[in-house]
């Protein structure tokens, strides 16, 4: 991720806990205003931002899609200051070139233009992955956290794995696919779990291990290249950070707030477990799976497979379960408050998601759901 850097969360293990640095990646879809169709306009948009924007944005896999790169911040009121400015550039480029942005999972209706970027890896990525590269568009929210050093990265991993299911869960907010309620609140982790390098963080013993591991997988056709590692939570191969990949793009500027503030805390509850030499659970692979279907399947809505118990138990309590775990790494970052309320308002107003299915259900359209997340997409 470009412009997170070491910072406060780069002090050494034997120093008091720091205040971790965060970063945040947001992919968008451009949407055909009158068809809901993905418009391959993406690399016209980018062009019409401004100056200083345009070097906190990048094209993506397909040509309806943006991304958007905040710089590093300690504090969450300014990283939703640069989330709400470059969502608002980003949409005002978009409305340039005749598209909608849309803060959205998956492509909600149809993609006509599923060619590559005219990139060579994209086209080497086309011509080893076949019809799985031509998939409709997904958009994640991808969140970076600062750690001390990259063995550090690993082992944080290696902790976060029960905790990803509720984050996802948290963050679902892509239940349409062909312009019909998929059943799955997000529809982007069923639709990505056809790439072979994409799912929950495999255990690691150490940085050696995960880097053998990788170098086998490359080896072996299954990735191209370190960046291919899509796993949902990963140590960046430029900085010292850990990155949570896990979760769909957020369809409001708070609900990613909420996201990034509470992956801060689970990271820095876990970097004072290895410090304490607390060891990572050893989950079984197929439970942890299991989770993630959960979560995609059910969001905050039903039940969430409780990883330490192996049972399914309410989604809320999971969450509450977690928010519990990290309260004191909130009120070090003094989020605590921010958190509170924002995970207030997702119970009374529902995820993304459930957003969307309660407008087709009091007998809304498509076009009111995608009108509806273009406006949460830039509302301050």
């Amino acid at each position: 991720m470009r412009d997170v850097i070491p910072g406060p969360g780069a002090a050494s293990l034997t120093a008091e806990p720091p205040v971790l640095t965060l970063g945040v990646e947001e992919e968008f879809l451009l949407l055909d205003p009158r068809t809901g169709q993905n418009a391959p306009r993406a690399e016209q948009a980018l062009a019409r931002l401004p100056e200083p924007v345009r070097d906190q944005s990048r094209p993506e896999f397909r040509r309806s899609m943006v991304e958007m790169v905040t710089a590093v911040s300690t504090d969450l009121a300014d990283l939703r200051g640069q989330l709400l400015g470059l969502r608002r550039s980003a949409a005002q480029a978009a409305e340039s070139v005749g598209a909608r942005l849309v803060a959205i999972g998956a492509t909600p209706v149809a993609e006509p233009d599923l060619d590559v970027p005219d990139e060579p890896r994209y086209h080497a990525m086309e011509r080893q992955y076949g019809p799985i590269a031509h998939d409709p568009s997904v958009c994640g929210c991808h969140v970076h956290v600062g750690v001390p050093d990259r063995e550090t990265a690993v082992q944080v991993c290696n902790h976060l794995r029960p905790w990803l299911p509720v984050i996802q869960a948290l963050a679902v907010n892509s239940p349409l696919h062909a312009g019909a309620d998929t059943g799955h609140a997000s529809w982007r982790s069923i639709q990505l779990e056809r790439w072979p390098s994409l799912g929950p963080t495999p255990y690691f013993r150490d940085a050696a291990d995960y880097d053998r591991t990788v170098d086998a997988l490359i080896l072996s056709g299954v990735m191209l290249d370190p960046g291919m590692i899509y796993w949902y939570a990963r140590p960046s191969a430029t900085y010292p950070t850990v990155e949570v990949r896990v979760g769909d793009v957020c369809a409001t500027v708070d609900d990613t707030v909420l996201l990034a503030g509470l992956v801060r805390a689970l990271v820095a509850t876990v970097v004072d477990d290895i410090r304490a030499g607390i060891p990572a659970p050893h989950l079984r692979s197929c439970l942890v799976r299991a989770a993630h279907w959960r979560a995609a399947h059910d969001g905050l809505d039903g039940m969430l497979i409780d990883l330490c118990s192996g049972r399914a138990r309410p989604a809320w309590e999971l969450v509450d379960d977690m928010v519990a775990t990290v309260t004191p790494a909130l009120l070090r970052h003094d989020d605590l408050e921010l958190v509170h309320a924002e995970l207030d308002r997702v119970r009374r107003d529902g995820t993304g998601a459930s957003r969307q299915r309660r407008i087709l259900a009091a007998g809304g359209t498509m076009g009111d759901v995608l009108a509806s997340l273009a406006d949460q997409t830039v509302r301050g």
